[in-house]
C-alpha cells in the first residue's frame, strides 16, 4: 500500500508547489514573484517524476491519473497565469489583462480533459503539453523587466492556443526510470532547487530556452506537413506505445 502511494506523493508536492507559488504570486514583491516562478520550474520536475516513479513501482492508477490532471492545472494553468499578471500585466488595460490571464488556465484544462479522453498518436503529445507551457510562462514572467508587455502578452496567448491546437509535440514517456535509482529522487530533486536559487538567472535561461525550442518544434513540424507533399514513411505504434500516450499532460 505504501508503495502504490509514493508516485501520489510526488504529485501532491507539485500540487502544493503551485499553491505556494499563487499565494508568493500575490505578494507584490519582486523577490517573491520570482519565488514562485521557481517553484514553478521544480513542480516540473516533480510532474516529470510521478508517472516515471509509478511505471518503475508498477503502481500505475486511475486515481494516480486523475490527481496529476487537476494538480497540472493548478501548477502549470493557474499558478503561472497569476504570475505572468503579478509580474508584467499590471500597467495593462484591466479587461485585456483578466481576459488574457484567464484564458491561459482555461484552454490548459481544456487540453487535460481533451486527453484523458480521446487517445494520442503513439509518441505524440497532441497539442503542447500544459507543463511546459506553464515553464515557458513561468520563466517568461522571471525576464518581464527586459521585455515589452505587448510581447508577453503575446507569448501568454500563443501558448494557450498551442495547448489546445492539434500540433504534435514528442512524448518523452518511454525513458523510463530504473527502480534501483528511485532512492536517489530525493537528493536529484532537493540539488536541483539549490542550483535554481543559486542561479536565479542562469538556470531559468536554460531551461527557458529548453522549453521555447520544445514548443517550436511542433510548429516546424506542423509546417513541414503542409509543404508540397512528399512520402513519409510510418510504422504502426504498438501497444506498449499506445498505453503510453494516454493520460499525459
Amino acid at each position: 500500500m505504501i508503495t502504490k502511494s509514493i508516485p501520489n506523493l510526488f504529485t501532491i508536492g507539485n500540487l502544493g508547489l503551485g499553491v505556494i507559488a499563487i499565494i508568493l504570486a500575490f505578494n507584490n514583491d519582486t523577490n517573491s514573484s520570482n519565488t514562485a516562478a521557481l517553484l514553478v520550474i521544480i513542480a516540473m520536475l516533480l510532474d516529470g517524476l510521478d508517472g516515471r516513479v509509478a511505471r518503475a513501482l508498477n503502481a500505475q492508477s486511475e486515481f494516480g491519473k486523475e490527481l496529476d490532471s487537476l494538480s497540472d492545472v493548478i501548477s502549470f494553468g493557474v499558478a503561472p497565469a497569476f504570475i505572468m499578471y503579478q509580474a508584467a500585466f499590471q500597467g495593462v488595460s484591466p479587461a485585456m489583462a483578466w481576459i488574457v490571464t484567464a484564458i491561459f488556465p482555461i484552454c490548459g484544462a481544456l487540453r487535460l480533459a481533451r486527453f484523458n479522453v480521446i487517445d494520442g498518436i503513439p509518441g505524440y503529445f497532441i497539442g503542447l503539453p500544459i507543463p511546459a507551457a506553464g515553464g515557458v510562462l513561468a520563466t517568461l514572467a522571471l525576464f518581464h523587466s527586459e521585455l515589452h508587455y505587448s510581447l508577453l502578452l503575446l507569448s501568454t496567448l500563443a501558448l494557450s492556443f498551442l495547448m489546445v491546437s492539434n500540433m504534435k509535440y514528442p512524448n518523452f514517456k518511454k525513458l523510463g526510470l530504473p527502480k534501483k535509482a528511485i532512492w536517489a529522487i530525493p537528493v536529484v530533486v532537493l540539488g536541483a532547487a539549490v542550483l535554481a536559487f543559486m542561479f536565479q538567472r542562469a538556470i531559468p535561461k536554460v531551461i527557458l530556452a529548453l522549453l521555447l525550442l520544445y514548443a517550436l518544434w511542433g510548429l516546424k513540424k506542423n509546417v513541414e506537413s503542409l509543404l508540397p507533399s512528399r512520402r513519409r514513411g510510418g510504422r504502426r505504434g504498438t501497444p506498449e506505445d499506445e498505453e503510453s500516450s494516454k493520460h499525459s499532460a
